[in-house]
């Protein structure tokens, strides 16, 4: 009897009231799709308590491969973004292998239970993916040489060509997203009055659970705001026939609107899109800086100029699909 081989994905977009946890997922599996053609994809939540079931399911699969998110912290016993203990994390011993996961947080030195989970989980022997340079040296400082910094798998199709695409010049209408879990009402007001003053249609995206509560809590022209609904279909078909601007302090919302060839400017709140503008120029201005900064990003020419790290996203393909020997991927 033959058995399919089975790849494990360690599913961030289950069990969560975050829709960009579906974005990245939708990213992941796009890749993996493509690396690995012939292989049976088991999924396991990250953010449940995984039970003996998932535990085999891992322990029999070939890898268990998590995708993106911002999963890993200096803390993992006391965040549980990951909800993997120490002793579960001895059934499935080097089974795991990163896929553009990022750091939680600006954040110390990892704890001595966090060493020691991801010596127990992470494979010494492939290359893990990681979406920052900061996670990349967090992951290197404690002892993993084995990481390369290949961006978020959202981002690994903007080529320059890809860029060059996507509108410079200002569009008439504009989406744009808050965080409900990183208020800031001055600068939050700011950018809602502006965008309500420089775009003739203005429209709100529903990323997470909080979102709109937290629209309705500020004092603006409301009636003048039309809202998109709370899914990834709904969000993804707006963008898509619709020609306008995004501009949010959702990262994930802009890197779709991105994916959908939309003129993108993301208000950075976290080192997530901080990260990203360091290292791939990812069109970024910090919240902070929107009084000084904002005004000349949506008046003037804006090209997406992003570097993504060709060389090893390449790298991190290439190692399975050349195990199983077939071609490369380019």
């Amino acid at each position: 009897m033959t058995f399919v081989k089975s790849i494990s994905v360690l599913d961030t977009s289950i069990v969560t009231q975050n829709i960009g946890d579906e974005i990245i997922m939708d990213a992941v599996y796009s890749q993996l799709h493509e690396v690995f053609k012939d292989k049976l994809f088991v999924k396991i939540p990250t953010h449940e308590i995984i039970g003996l079931s998932g535990l085999s399911l891992i322990r029999n699969s070939q890898f268990g491969i998590v995708g993106g998110s911002n999963i890993l912290s200096s803390a993992m016993n006391k965040y549980r973004q990951w909800k993997i203990t120490l002793f579960q994390s001895l059934f499935i011993k080097q089974k795991i292998i990163l896929l553009g996961v990022g750091w939680r947080d600006y954040q110390t030195r990892p704890n001595i239970v966090t060493r020691l989970l991801l010596k127990n989980l992470l494979n010494r022997n492939m290359l893990h993916s990681v979406r920052d340079s900061y996670t990349e040296s967090k992951l290197r400082n404690i002892g993993f040489s084995n990481i390369i910094n290949t961006s978020c798998p959202t981002m690994w199709n903007f080529t320059p060509q890809y860029c060059d695409k996507i509108p410079k010049t200002k569009s008439d209408t504009v989406v744009f997203t808050l965080t409900d879990y990183s208020k800031n009402i001055e600068l939050d007001l700011f950018l809602i009055n502006f965008l309500l003053e420089h775009y003739t249609n203005v429209y709100f995206w529903v990323q997470g659970r909080g979102d709109l509560n937290y629209l309705n809590e500020l004092n603006v022209e409301i009636d003048r705001i039309k809202i998109v609904p709370p899914t990834l279909h709904a969000y993804t078909e707006f963008l898509e026939f619709t020609h306008c601007d995004y501009i949010g302090t959702r990262l994930h919302g802009g890197i779709r609107a991105l994916q959908k060839n939309r003129r993108t400017i993301i208000v950075g709140i976290d080192n997530r899109a901080i990260e990203k503008k360091k290292d791939f120029n990812l069109n970024v201005i910090e919240r902070k800086d929107l009084k000084i900064g904002l005004m000349k990003l949506v008046t003037e020419d804006l090209p997406t100029q992003i570097r993504i790290p060709l060389e090893n996203i390449n790298l991190w393909k290439n190692q399975f699909i050349q195990n199983d020997g077939n071609k490369s991927v380019s």
